[in-house]
């Protein structure tokens, strides 16, 4: 229904195109959907990269042996402390209690996150008041929600803050090691619309960043396929938006990406604080 008023096309339309779409682009409902695919022509519908497509590309730039470097929190953290800049520790039965009381102590505001998953699925955030006083029983807690990993919370630049407060408004930055070429392929600036994730599976939205400028090219889109040219309640304006440090974070995603050459391939989490930027 929701694609029917949309698109002004019949449910069967929709179906066929859909099916050809699937067959022939790869491309799944929520592909089809956010690219308004039912508006492009076939040389248009070529230029998605879509779900199934990136999935492709993955596996066939990355080597499955070291996806475990990018999939446990704990193992990234580790070899990218350099540019995590934060303060965290892993929570499973065998973590220290008095290193888990310290870390409490010197960090009144944290992140909790289970060691895998994506989309900001099992996230929290947690401050002092949950805990004083009750420390052990609030490790039993995190425990038995599957959380893996705690972390000093990031504090967004303050002109990040000005796009939308709620959230840590992260930077997704891909990086290529070819053949022939390597470097920054693409960049989107993922935006909070009021909720503590800035996930476009999490109701935020999505504009382009461009390479050079640093500067937001396109409008905010969110998963719903509704657009924003202002920040529904910031009023911040989206196109032309500059990202602070900019070049500083596709730097230090190019000198990552070199860690560890099997994985050619690599979306990196960036957020930019008033130091610079750091992964997330």
């Amino acid at each position: 229904a929701f694609l029917q008023k949309r698109s002004g096309k019949s449910r069967l339309w929709l179906l066929c195109d859909m099916l050809r779409c699937a067959i022939k682009f790869n491309a799944g409902y929520m592909d089809y959907k956010i690219a308004e695919m039912y508006r492009l022509s076939d040389e248009q519908k070529k230029t998605v990269i879509t779900r199934g497509l990136s999935n492709t590309i993955v596996r066939r730039m990355n080597d499955k042996a070291y996806w475990h470097f990018f999939d446990d929190k704990t193992t990234f953290n580790e070899l990218f402390q350099d540019h995590v800049r934060r303060g965290w520790i892993k929570i499973a039965s065998d973590t220290d209690p008095a290193a888990f009381r310290a870390f409490l102590q010197q960090y009144p505001d944290v992140i909790a996150k289970p060691l895998e998953g994506s989309s900001g699925q099992g996230i929290e955030h947690f401050t002092s008041e949950h805990w004083l006083g009750r420390e052990d029983a609030f490790f039993q807690e995190l425990n038995d929600k599957g959380i893996g990993i705690l972390e000093e919370r990031v504090i967004q630049h303050p002109k990040m803050m000005e796009m939308c407060p709620t959230s840590v408004n992260t930077i997704r930055i891909a990086t290529l090691l070819g053949d022939k070429k390597q470097g920054v392929v693409y960049a989107f600036l993922r935006i909070g619309n009021g909720k503590v994730m800035d996930n476009v599976d999490c109701g935020g939205m999505a504009a382009r960043v461009d390479l050079a400028t640093g500067k937001l090219l396109t409008v905010g889109a969110d998963k719903a396929g509704n657009t924003y040219e202002k920040h529904p309640i910031t009023g911040t304006p989206i196109i032309g938006f500059e990202v602070p440090f900019f070049p500083q974070a596709m730097e230090m995603c190019n000198l990552a990406a070199l860690k560890v050459p099997q994985m050619r391939f690599v979306a990196w989490d960036v957020a930019i604080t008033e130091d610079g930027p750091c992964f997330i």
